[in-house]
């Protein structure tokens, strides 16, 4: 693979020609979009160029692959693995301005949107329509970002990934083409599976510019709780007695007592300060109250206690805050610390053990480290909290993190269960699967022979 790249004055003349003022290389735009919400440095582009359709992405695509300048799609600048930096320089795609929903089909219950179009923009759309998009991050990510990085959140024990509910992607690929992958039908066998290729290739093997999105429809009743157990062990098997009996809760999510003392403090909350379970129940007003009715007797096996529930809009809407703001809380416990965050996902009959062996490092640990997940699907997350003055300790949150993931990968389980590869995780990926990688590094050769899309981030081609 050539690995050579041009100098970006060669390209600017064209570039500002097709997008004029919405082409810049001033440095705080650039600055801007050289990072994302992870703790890698700061790498800009040579220039930003915001795009309003495809086919000026596409227009974009072709003049950057004319002069071998590499080229980086931005959403919202909301992931975690280092996805977004200019690790070559380059031109970086801002997408967010196509922000247009095209259309929403009621009756077969499915949408099309632009790229840019954020979760709770397409939100506030389906407001009156009876129909929701399910799959919540947490963050106001752009659509087309979570489809890049096969993004989930707290639904996806009961509703899945990006995978479950994308029907269709329009792509650039790295010679300009412009592709449609999949149709809005239900289901299909028509050769290869292009839509899911694209979904969790991180701007590696084309750029996504349209989402065609599965919608569900508002449920008749909905309720919330939190739950409060003396001990993560009894949280865990709680959640998993709970998955084995077949009850459809819709979100299941854990939280350790530290992370709960700094929600206390971030959300003003007053919440004991120990291990928590977020819940959530979707269906009939009869069904709700019987899967809530079921979750207690089994949480009371487990010496759950202090629920709390919540069936207003509003209610819900500010626990649930609670739980979304965990990382901006978790981060106030070590002032000007940037996190190291895992994403570790396991079969559920592991998670128990996996997250037992993960405590014995955080309680030997010489920071503060919070633990919270998706744990109904098995996955977790830790946020490391290093001080950034003190190099010892970035060493140790990178060891922890490494030992964490080859835990998992043991136990039949995945290095990353939803953030992505980004450049993080490059290293991991290799460890988890090599035979993929090498058939990965093909397709991307074949896709991308000149490695200009997203360079430095998945795979190292170098």
């Amino acid at each position: 693979m050539n690995t050579e790249y041009g100098v970006i004055d060669t390209a600017l003349p064209s570039l500002t020609k097709l997008l004029g003022e919405r082409l810049s290389t001033a440095t705080a735009v650039r600055e801007h979009h050289g990072h994302d919400e992870s703790g890698f440095k700061t790498e800009p582009p040579d220039a930003v160029a915001f795009a309003h359709t495809t086919e000026e992405v596409s227009e974009i695509v072709k003049i950057c692959a004319q002069y071998r300048i590499p080229v980086i799609a931005y959403g919202t600048g909301t992931a975690i693995e280092g996805h977004v930096q200019a690790r070559r320089g380059g031109v970086c795609i801002d997408l967010s301005q196509m922000d247009r929903i095209l259309e929403v089909n009621q009756e077969d219950m499915d949408c099309t949107v632009q790229a840019g179009v954020t979760r709770l923009q397409l939100e506030s759309h389906l407001r009156d329509t009876g129909l929701f998009f399910p799959v919540d991050p947490g963050a106001d990510a752009s659509l087309g970002g979570m489809a890049a990085t096969s993004a989930s959140g707290t639904n996806a024990v009961r509703y899945g990934t990006m995978k479950e509910n994308v029907l269709s992607l329009k792509v650039v690929l790295a010679d300009g083409r412009i592709i449609k992958t999949g149709t809005r039908a239900k289901k299909s066998s028509a050769g290869y599976d292009l839509t899911h290729l694209f979904i969790g290739s991180e701007g590696t093997l084309g750029i996504i510019t349209e989402v065609t999105l599965r919608l569900h429809g508002l449920q008749e009743a909905i309720s919330s709780a939190v739950c409060s157990f003396p001990n993560v062990d009894d949280a865990i098997n709680m959640v998993i007695l709970t998955i084995q009996s077949g009850i459809p809760i819709a979100r299941i999510e854990l939280l350790d007592g530290l992370m709960m003392r700094a929600i206390n403090l971030y959300s003003k909350t007053e919440y004991p300060e120990q291990p928590h379970l977020f819940l959530e129940f979707h269906g009939s007003e009869t069904g709700v109250k019987e899967q809530a009715e079921a979750v207690q007797g089994i949480a009371s096996e487990f010496n759950g206690s202090d629920f709390t529930w919540a069936t207003r809009s509003e209610d819900r809407s500010r626990l649930w805050k609670a739980r979304h703001d965990a990382y901006p809380s978790a981060l106030q416990l070590q002032p000007g610390t940037r996190a190291i965050t895992t994403d570790v996902c396991v079969p559920i009959s592991r998670l128990a053990e996996c997250i037992r062996e993960t405590r014995i490092d955080i309680d030997q640990a010489s920071m503060p480290i919070v633990m919270l997940g998706h744990v109904g699907d098995g996955n977790f997350h830790l946020a490391i909290l290093p001080h950034p003055d003190r190099p010892e300790d970035i060493e140790e949150a990178e060891a922890l993190n490494h030992r964490l993931v080859r835990r998992a990968l043991a136990m039949e389980g995945t290095c990353t269960g939803e953030h992505g590869i980004g450049q993080g995780k490059i290293s991991f990926l290799e460890e988890q699967n090599p035979a993929g990688v090498m058939l990965m590094r093909q397709i991307k050769q074949t896709l991308d022979p000149d490695n200009l899309l997203n360079p430095g981030k998945v795979l190292n081609m170098d």
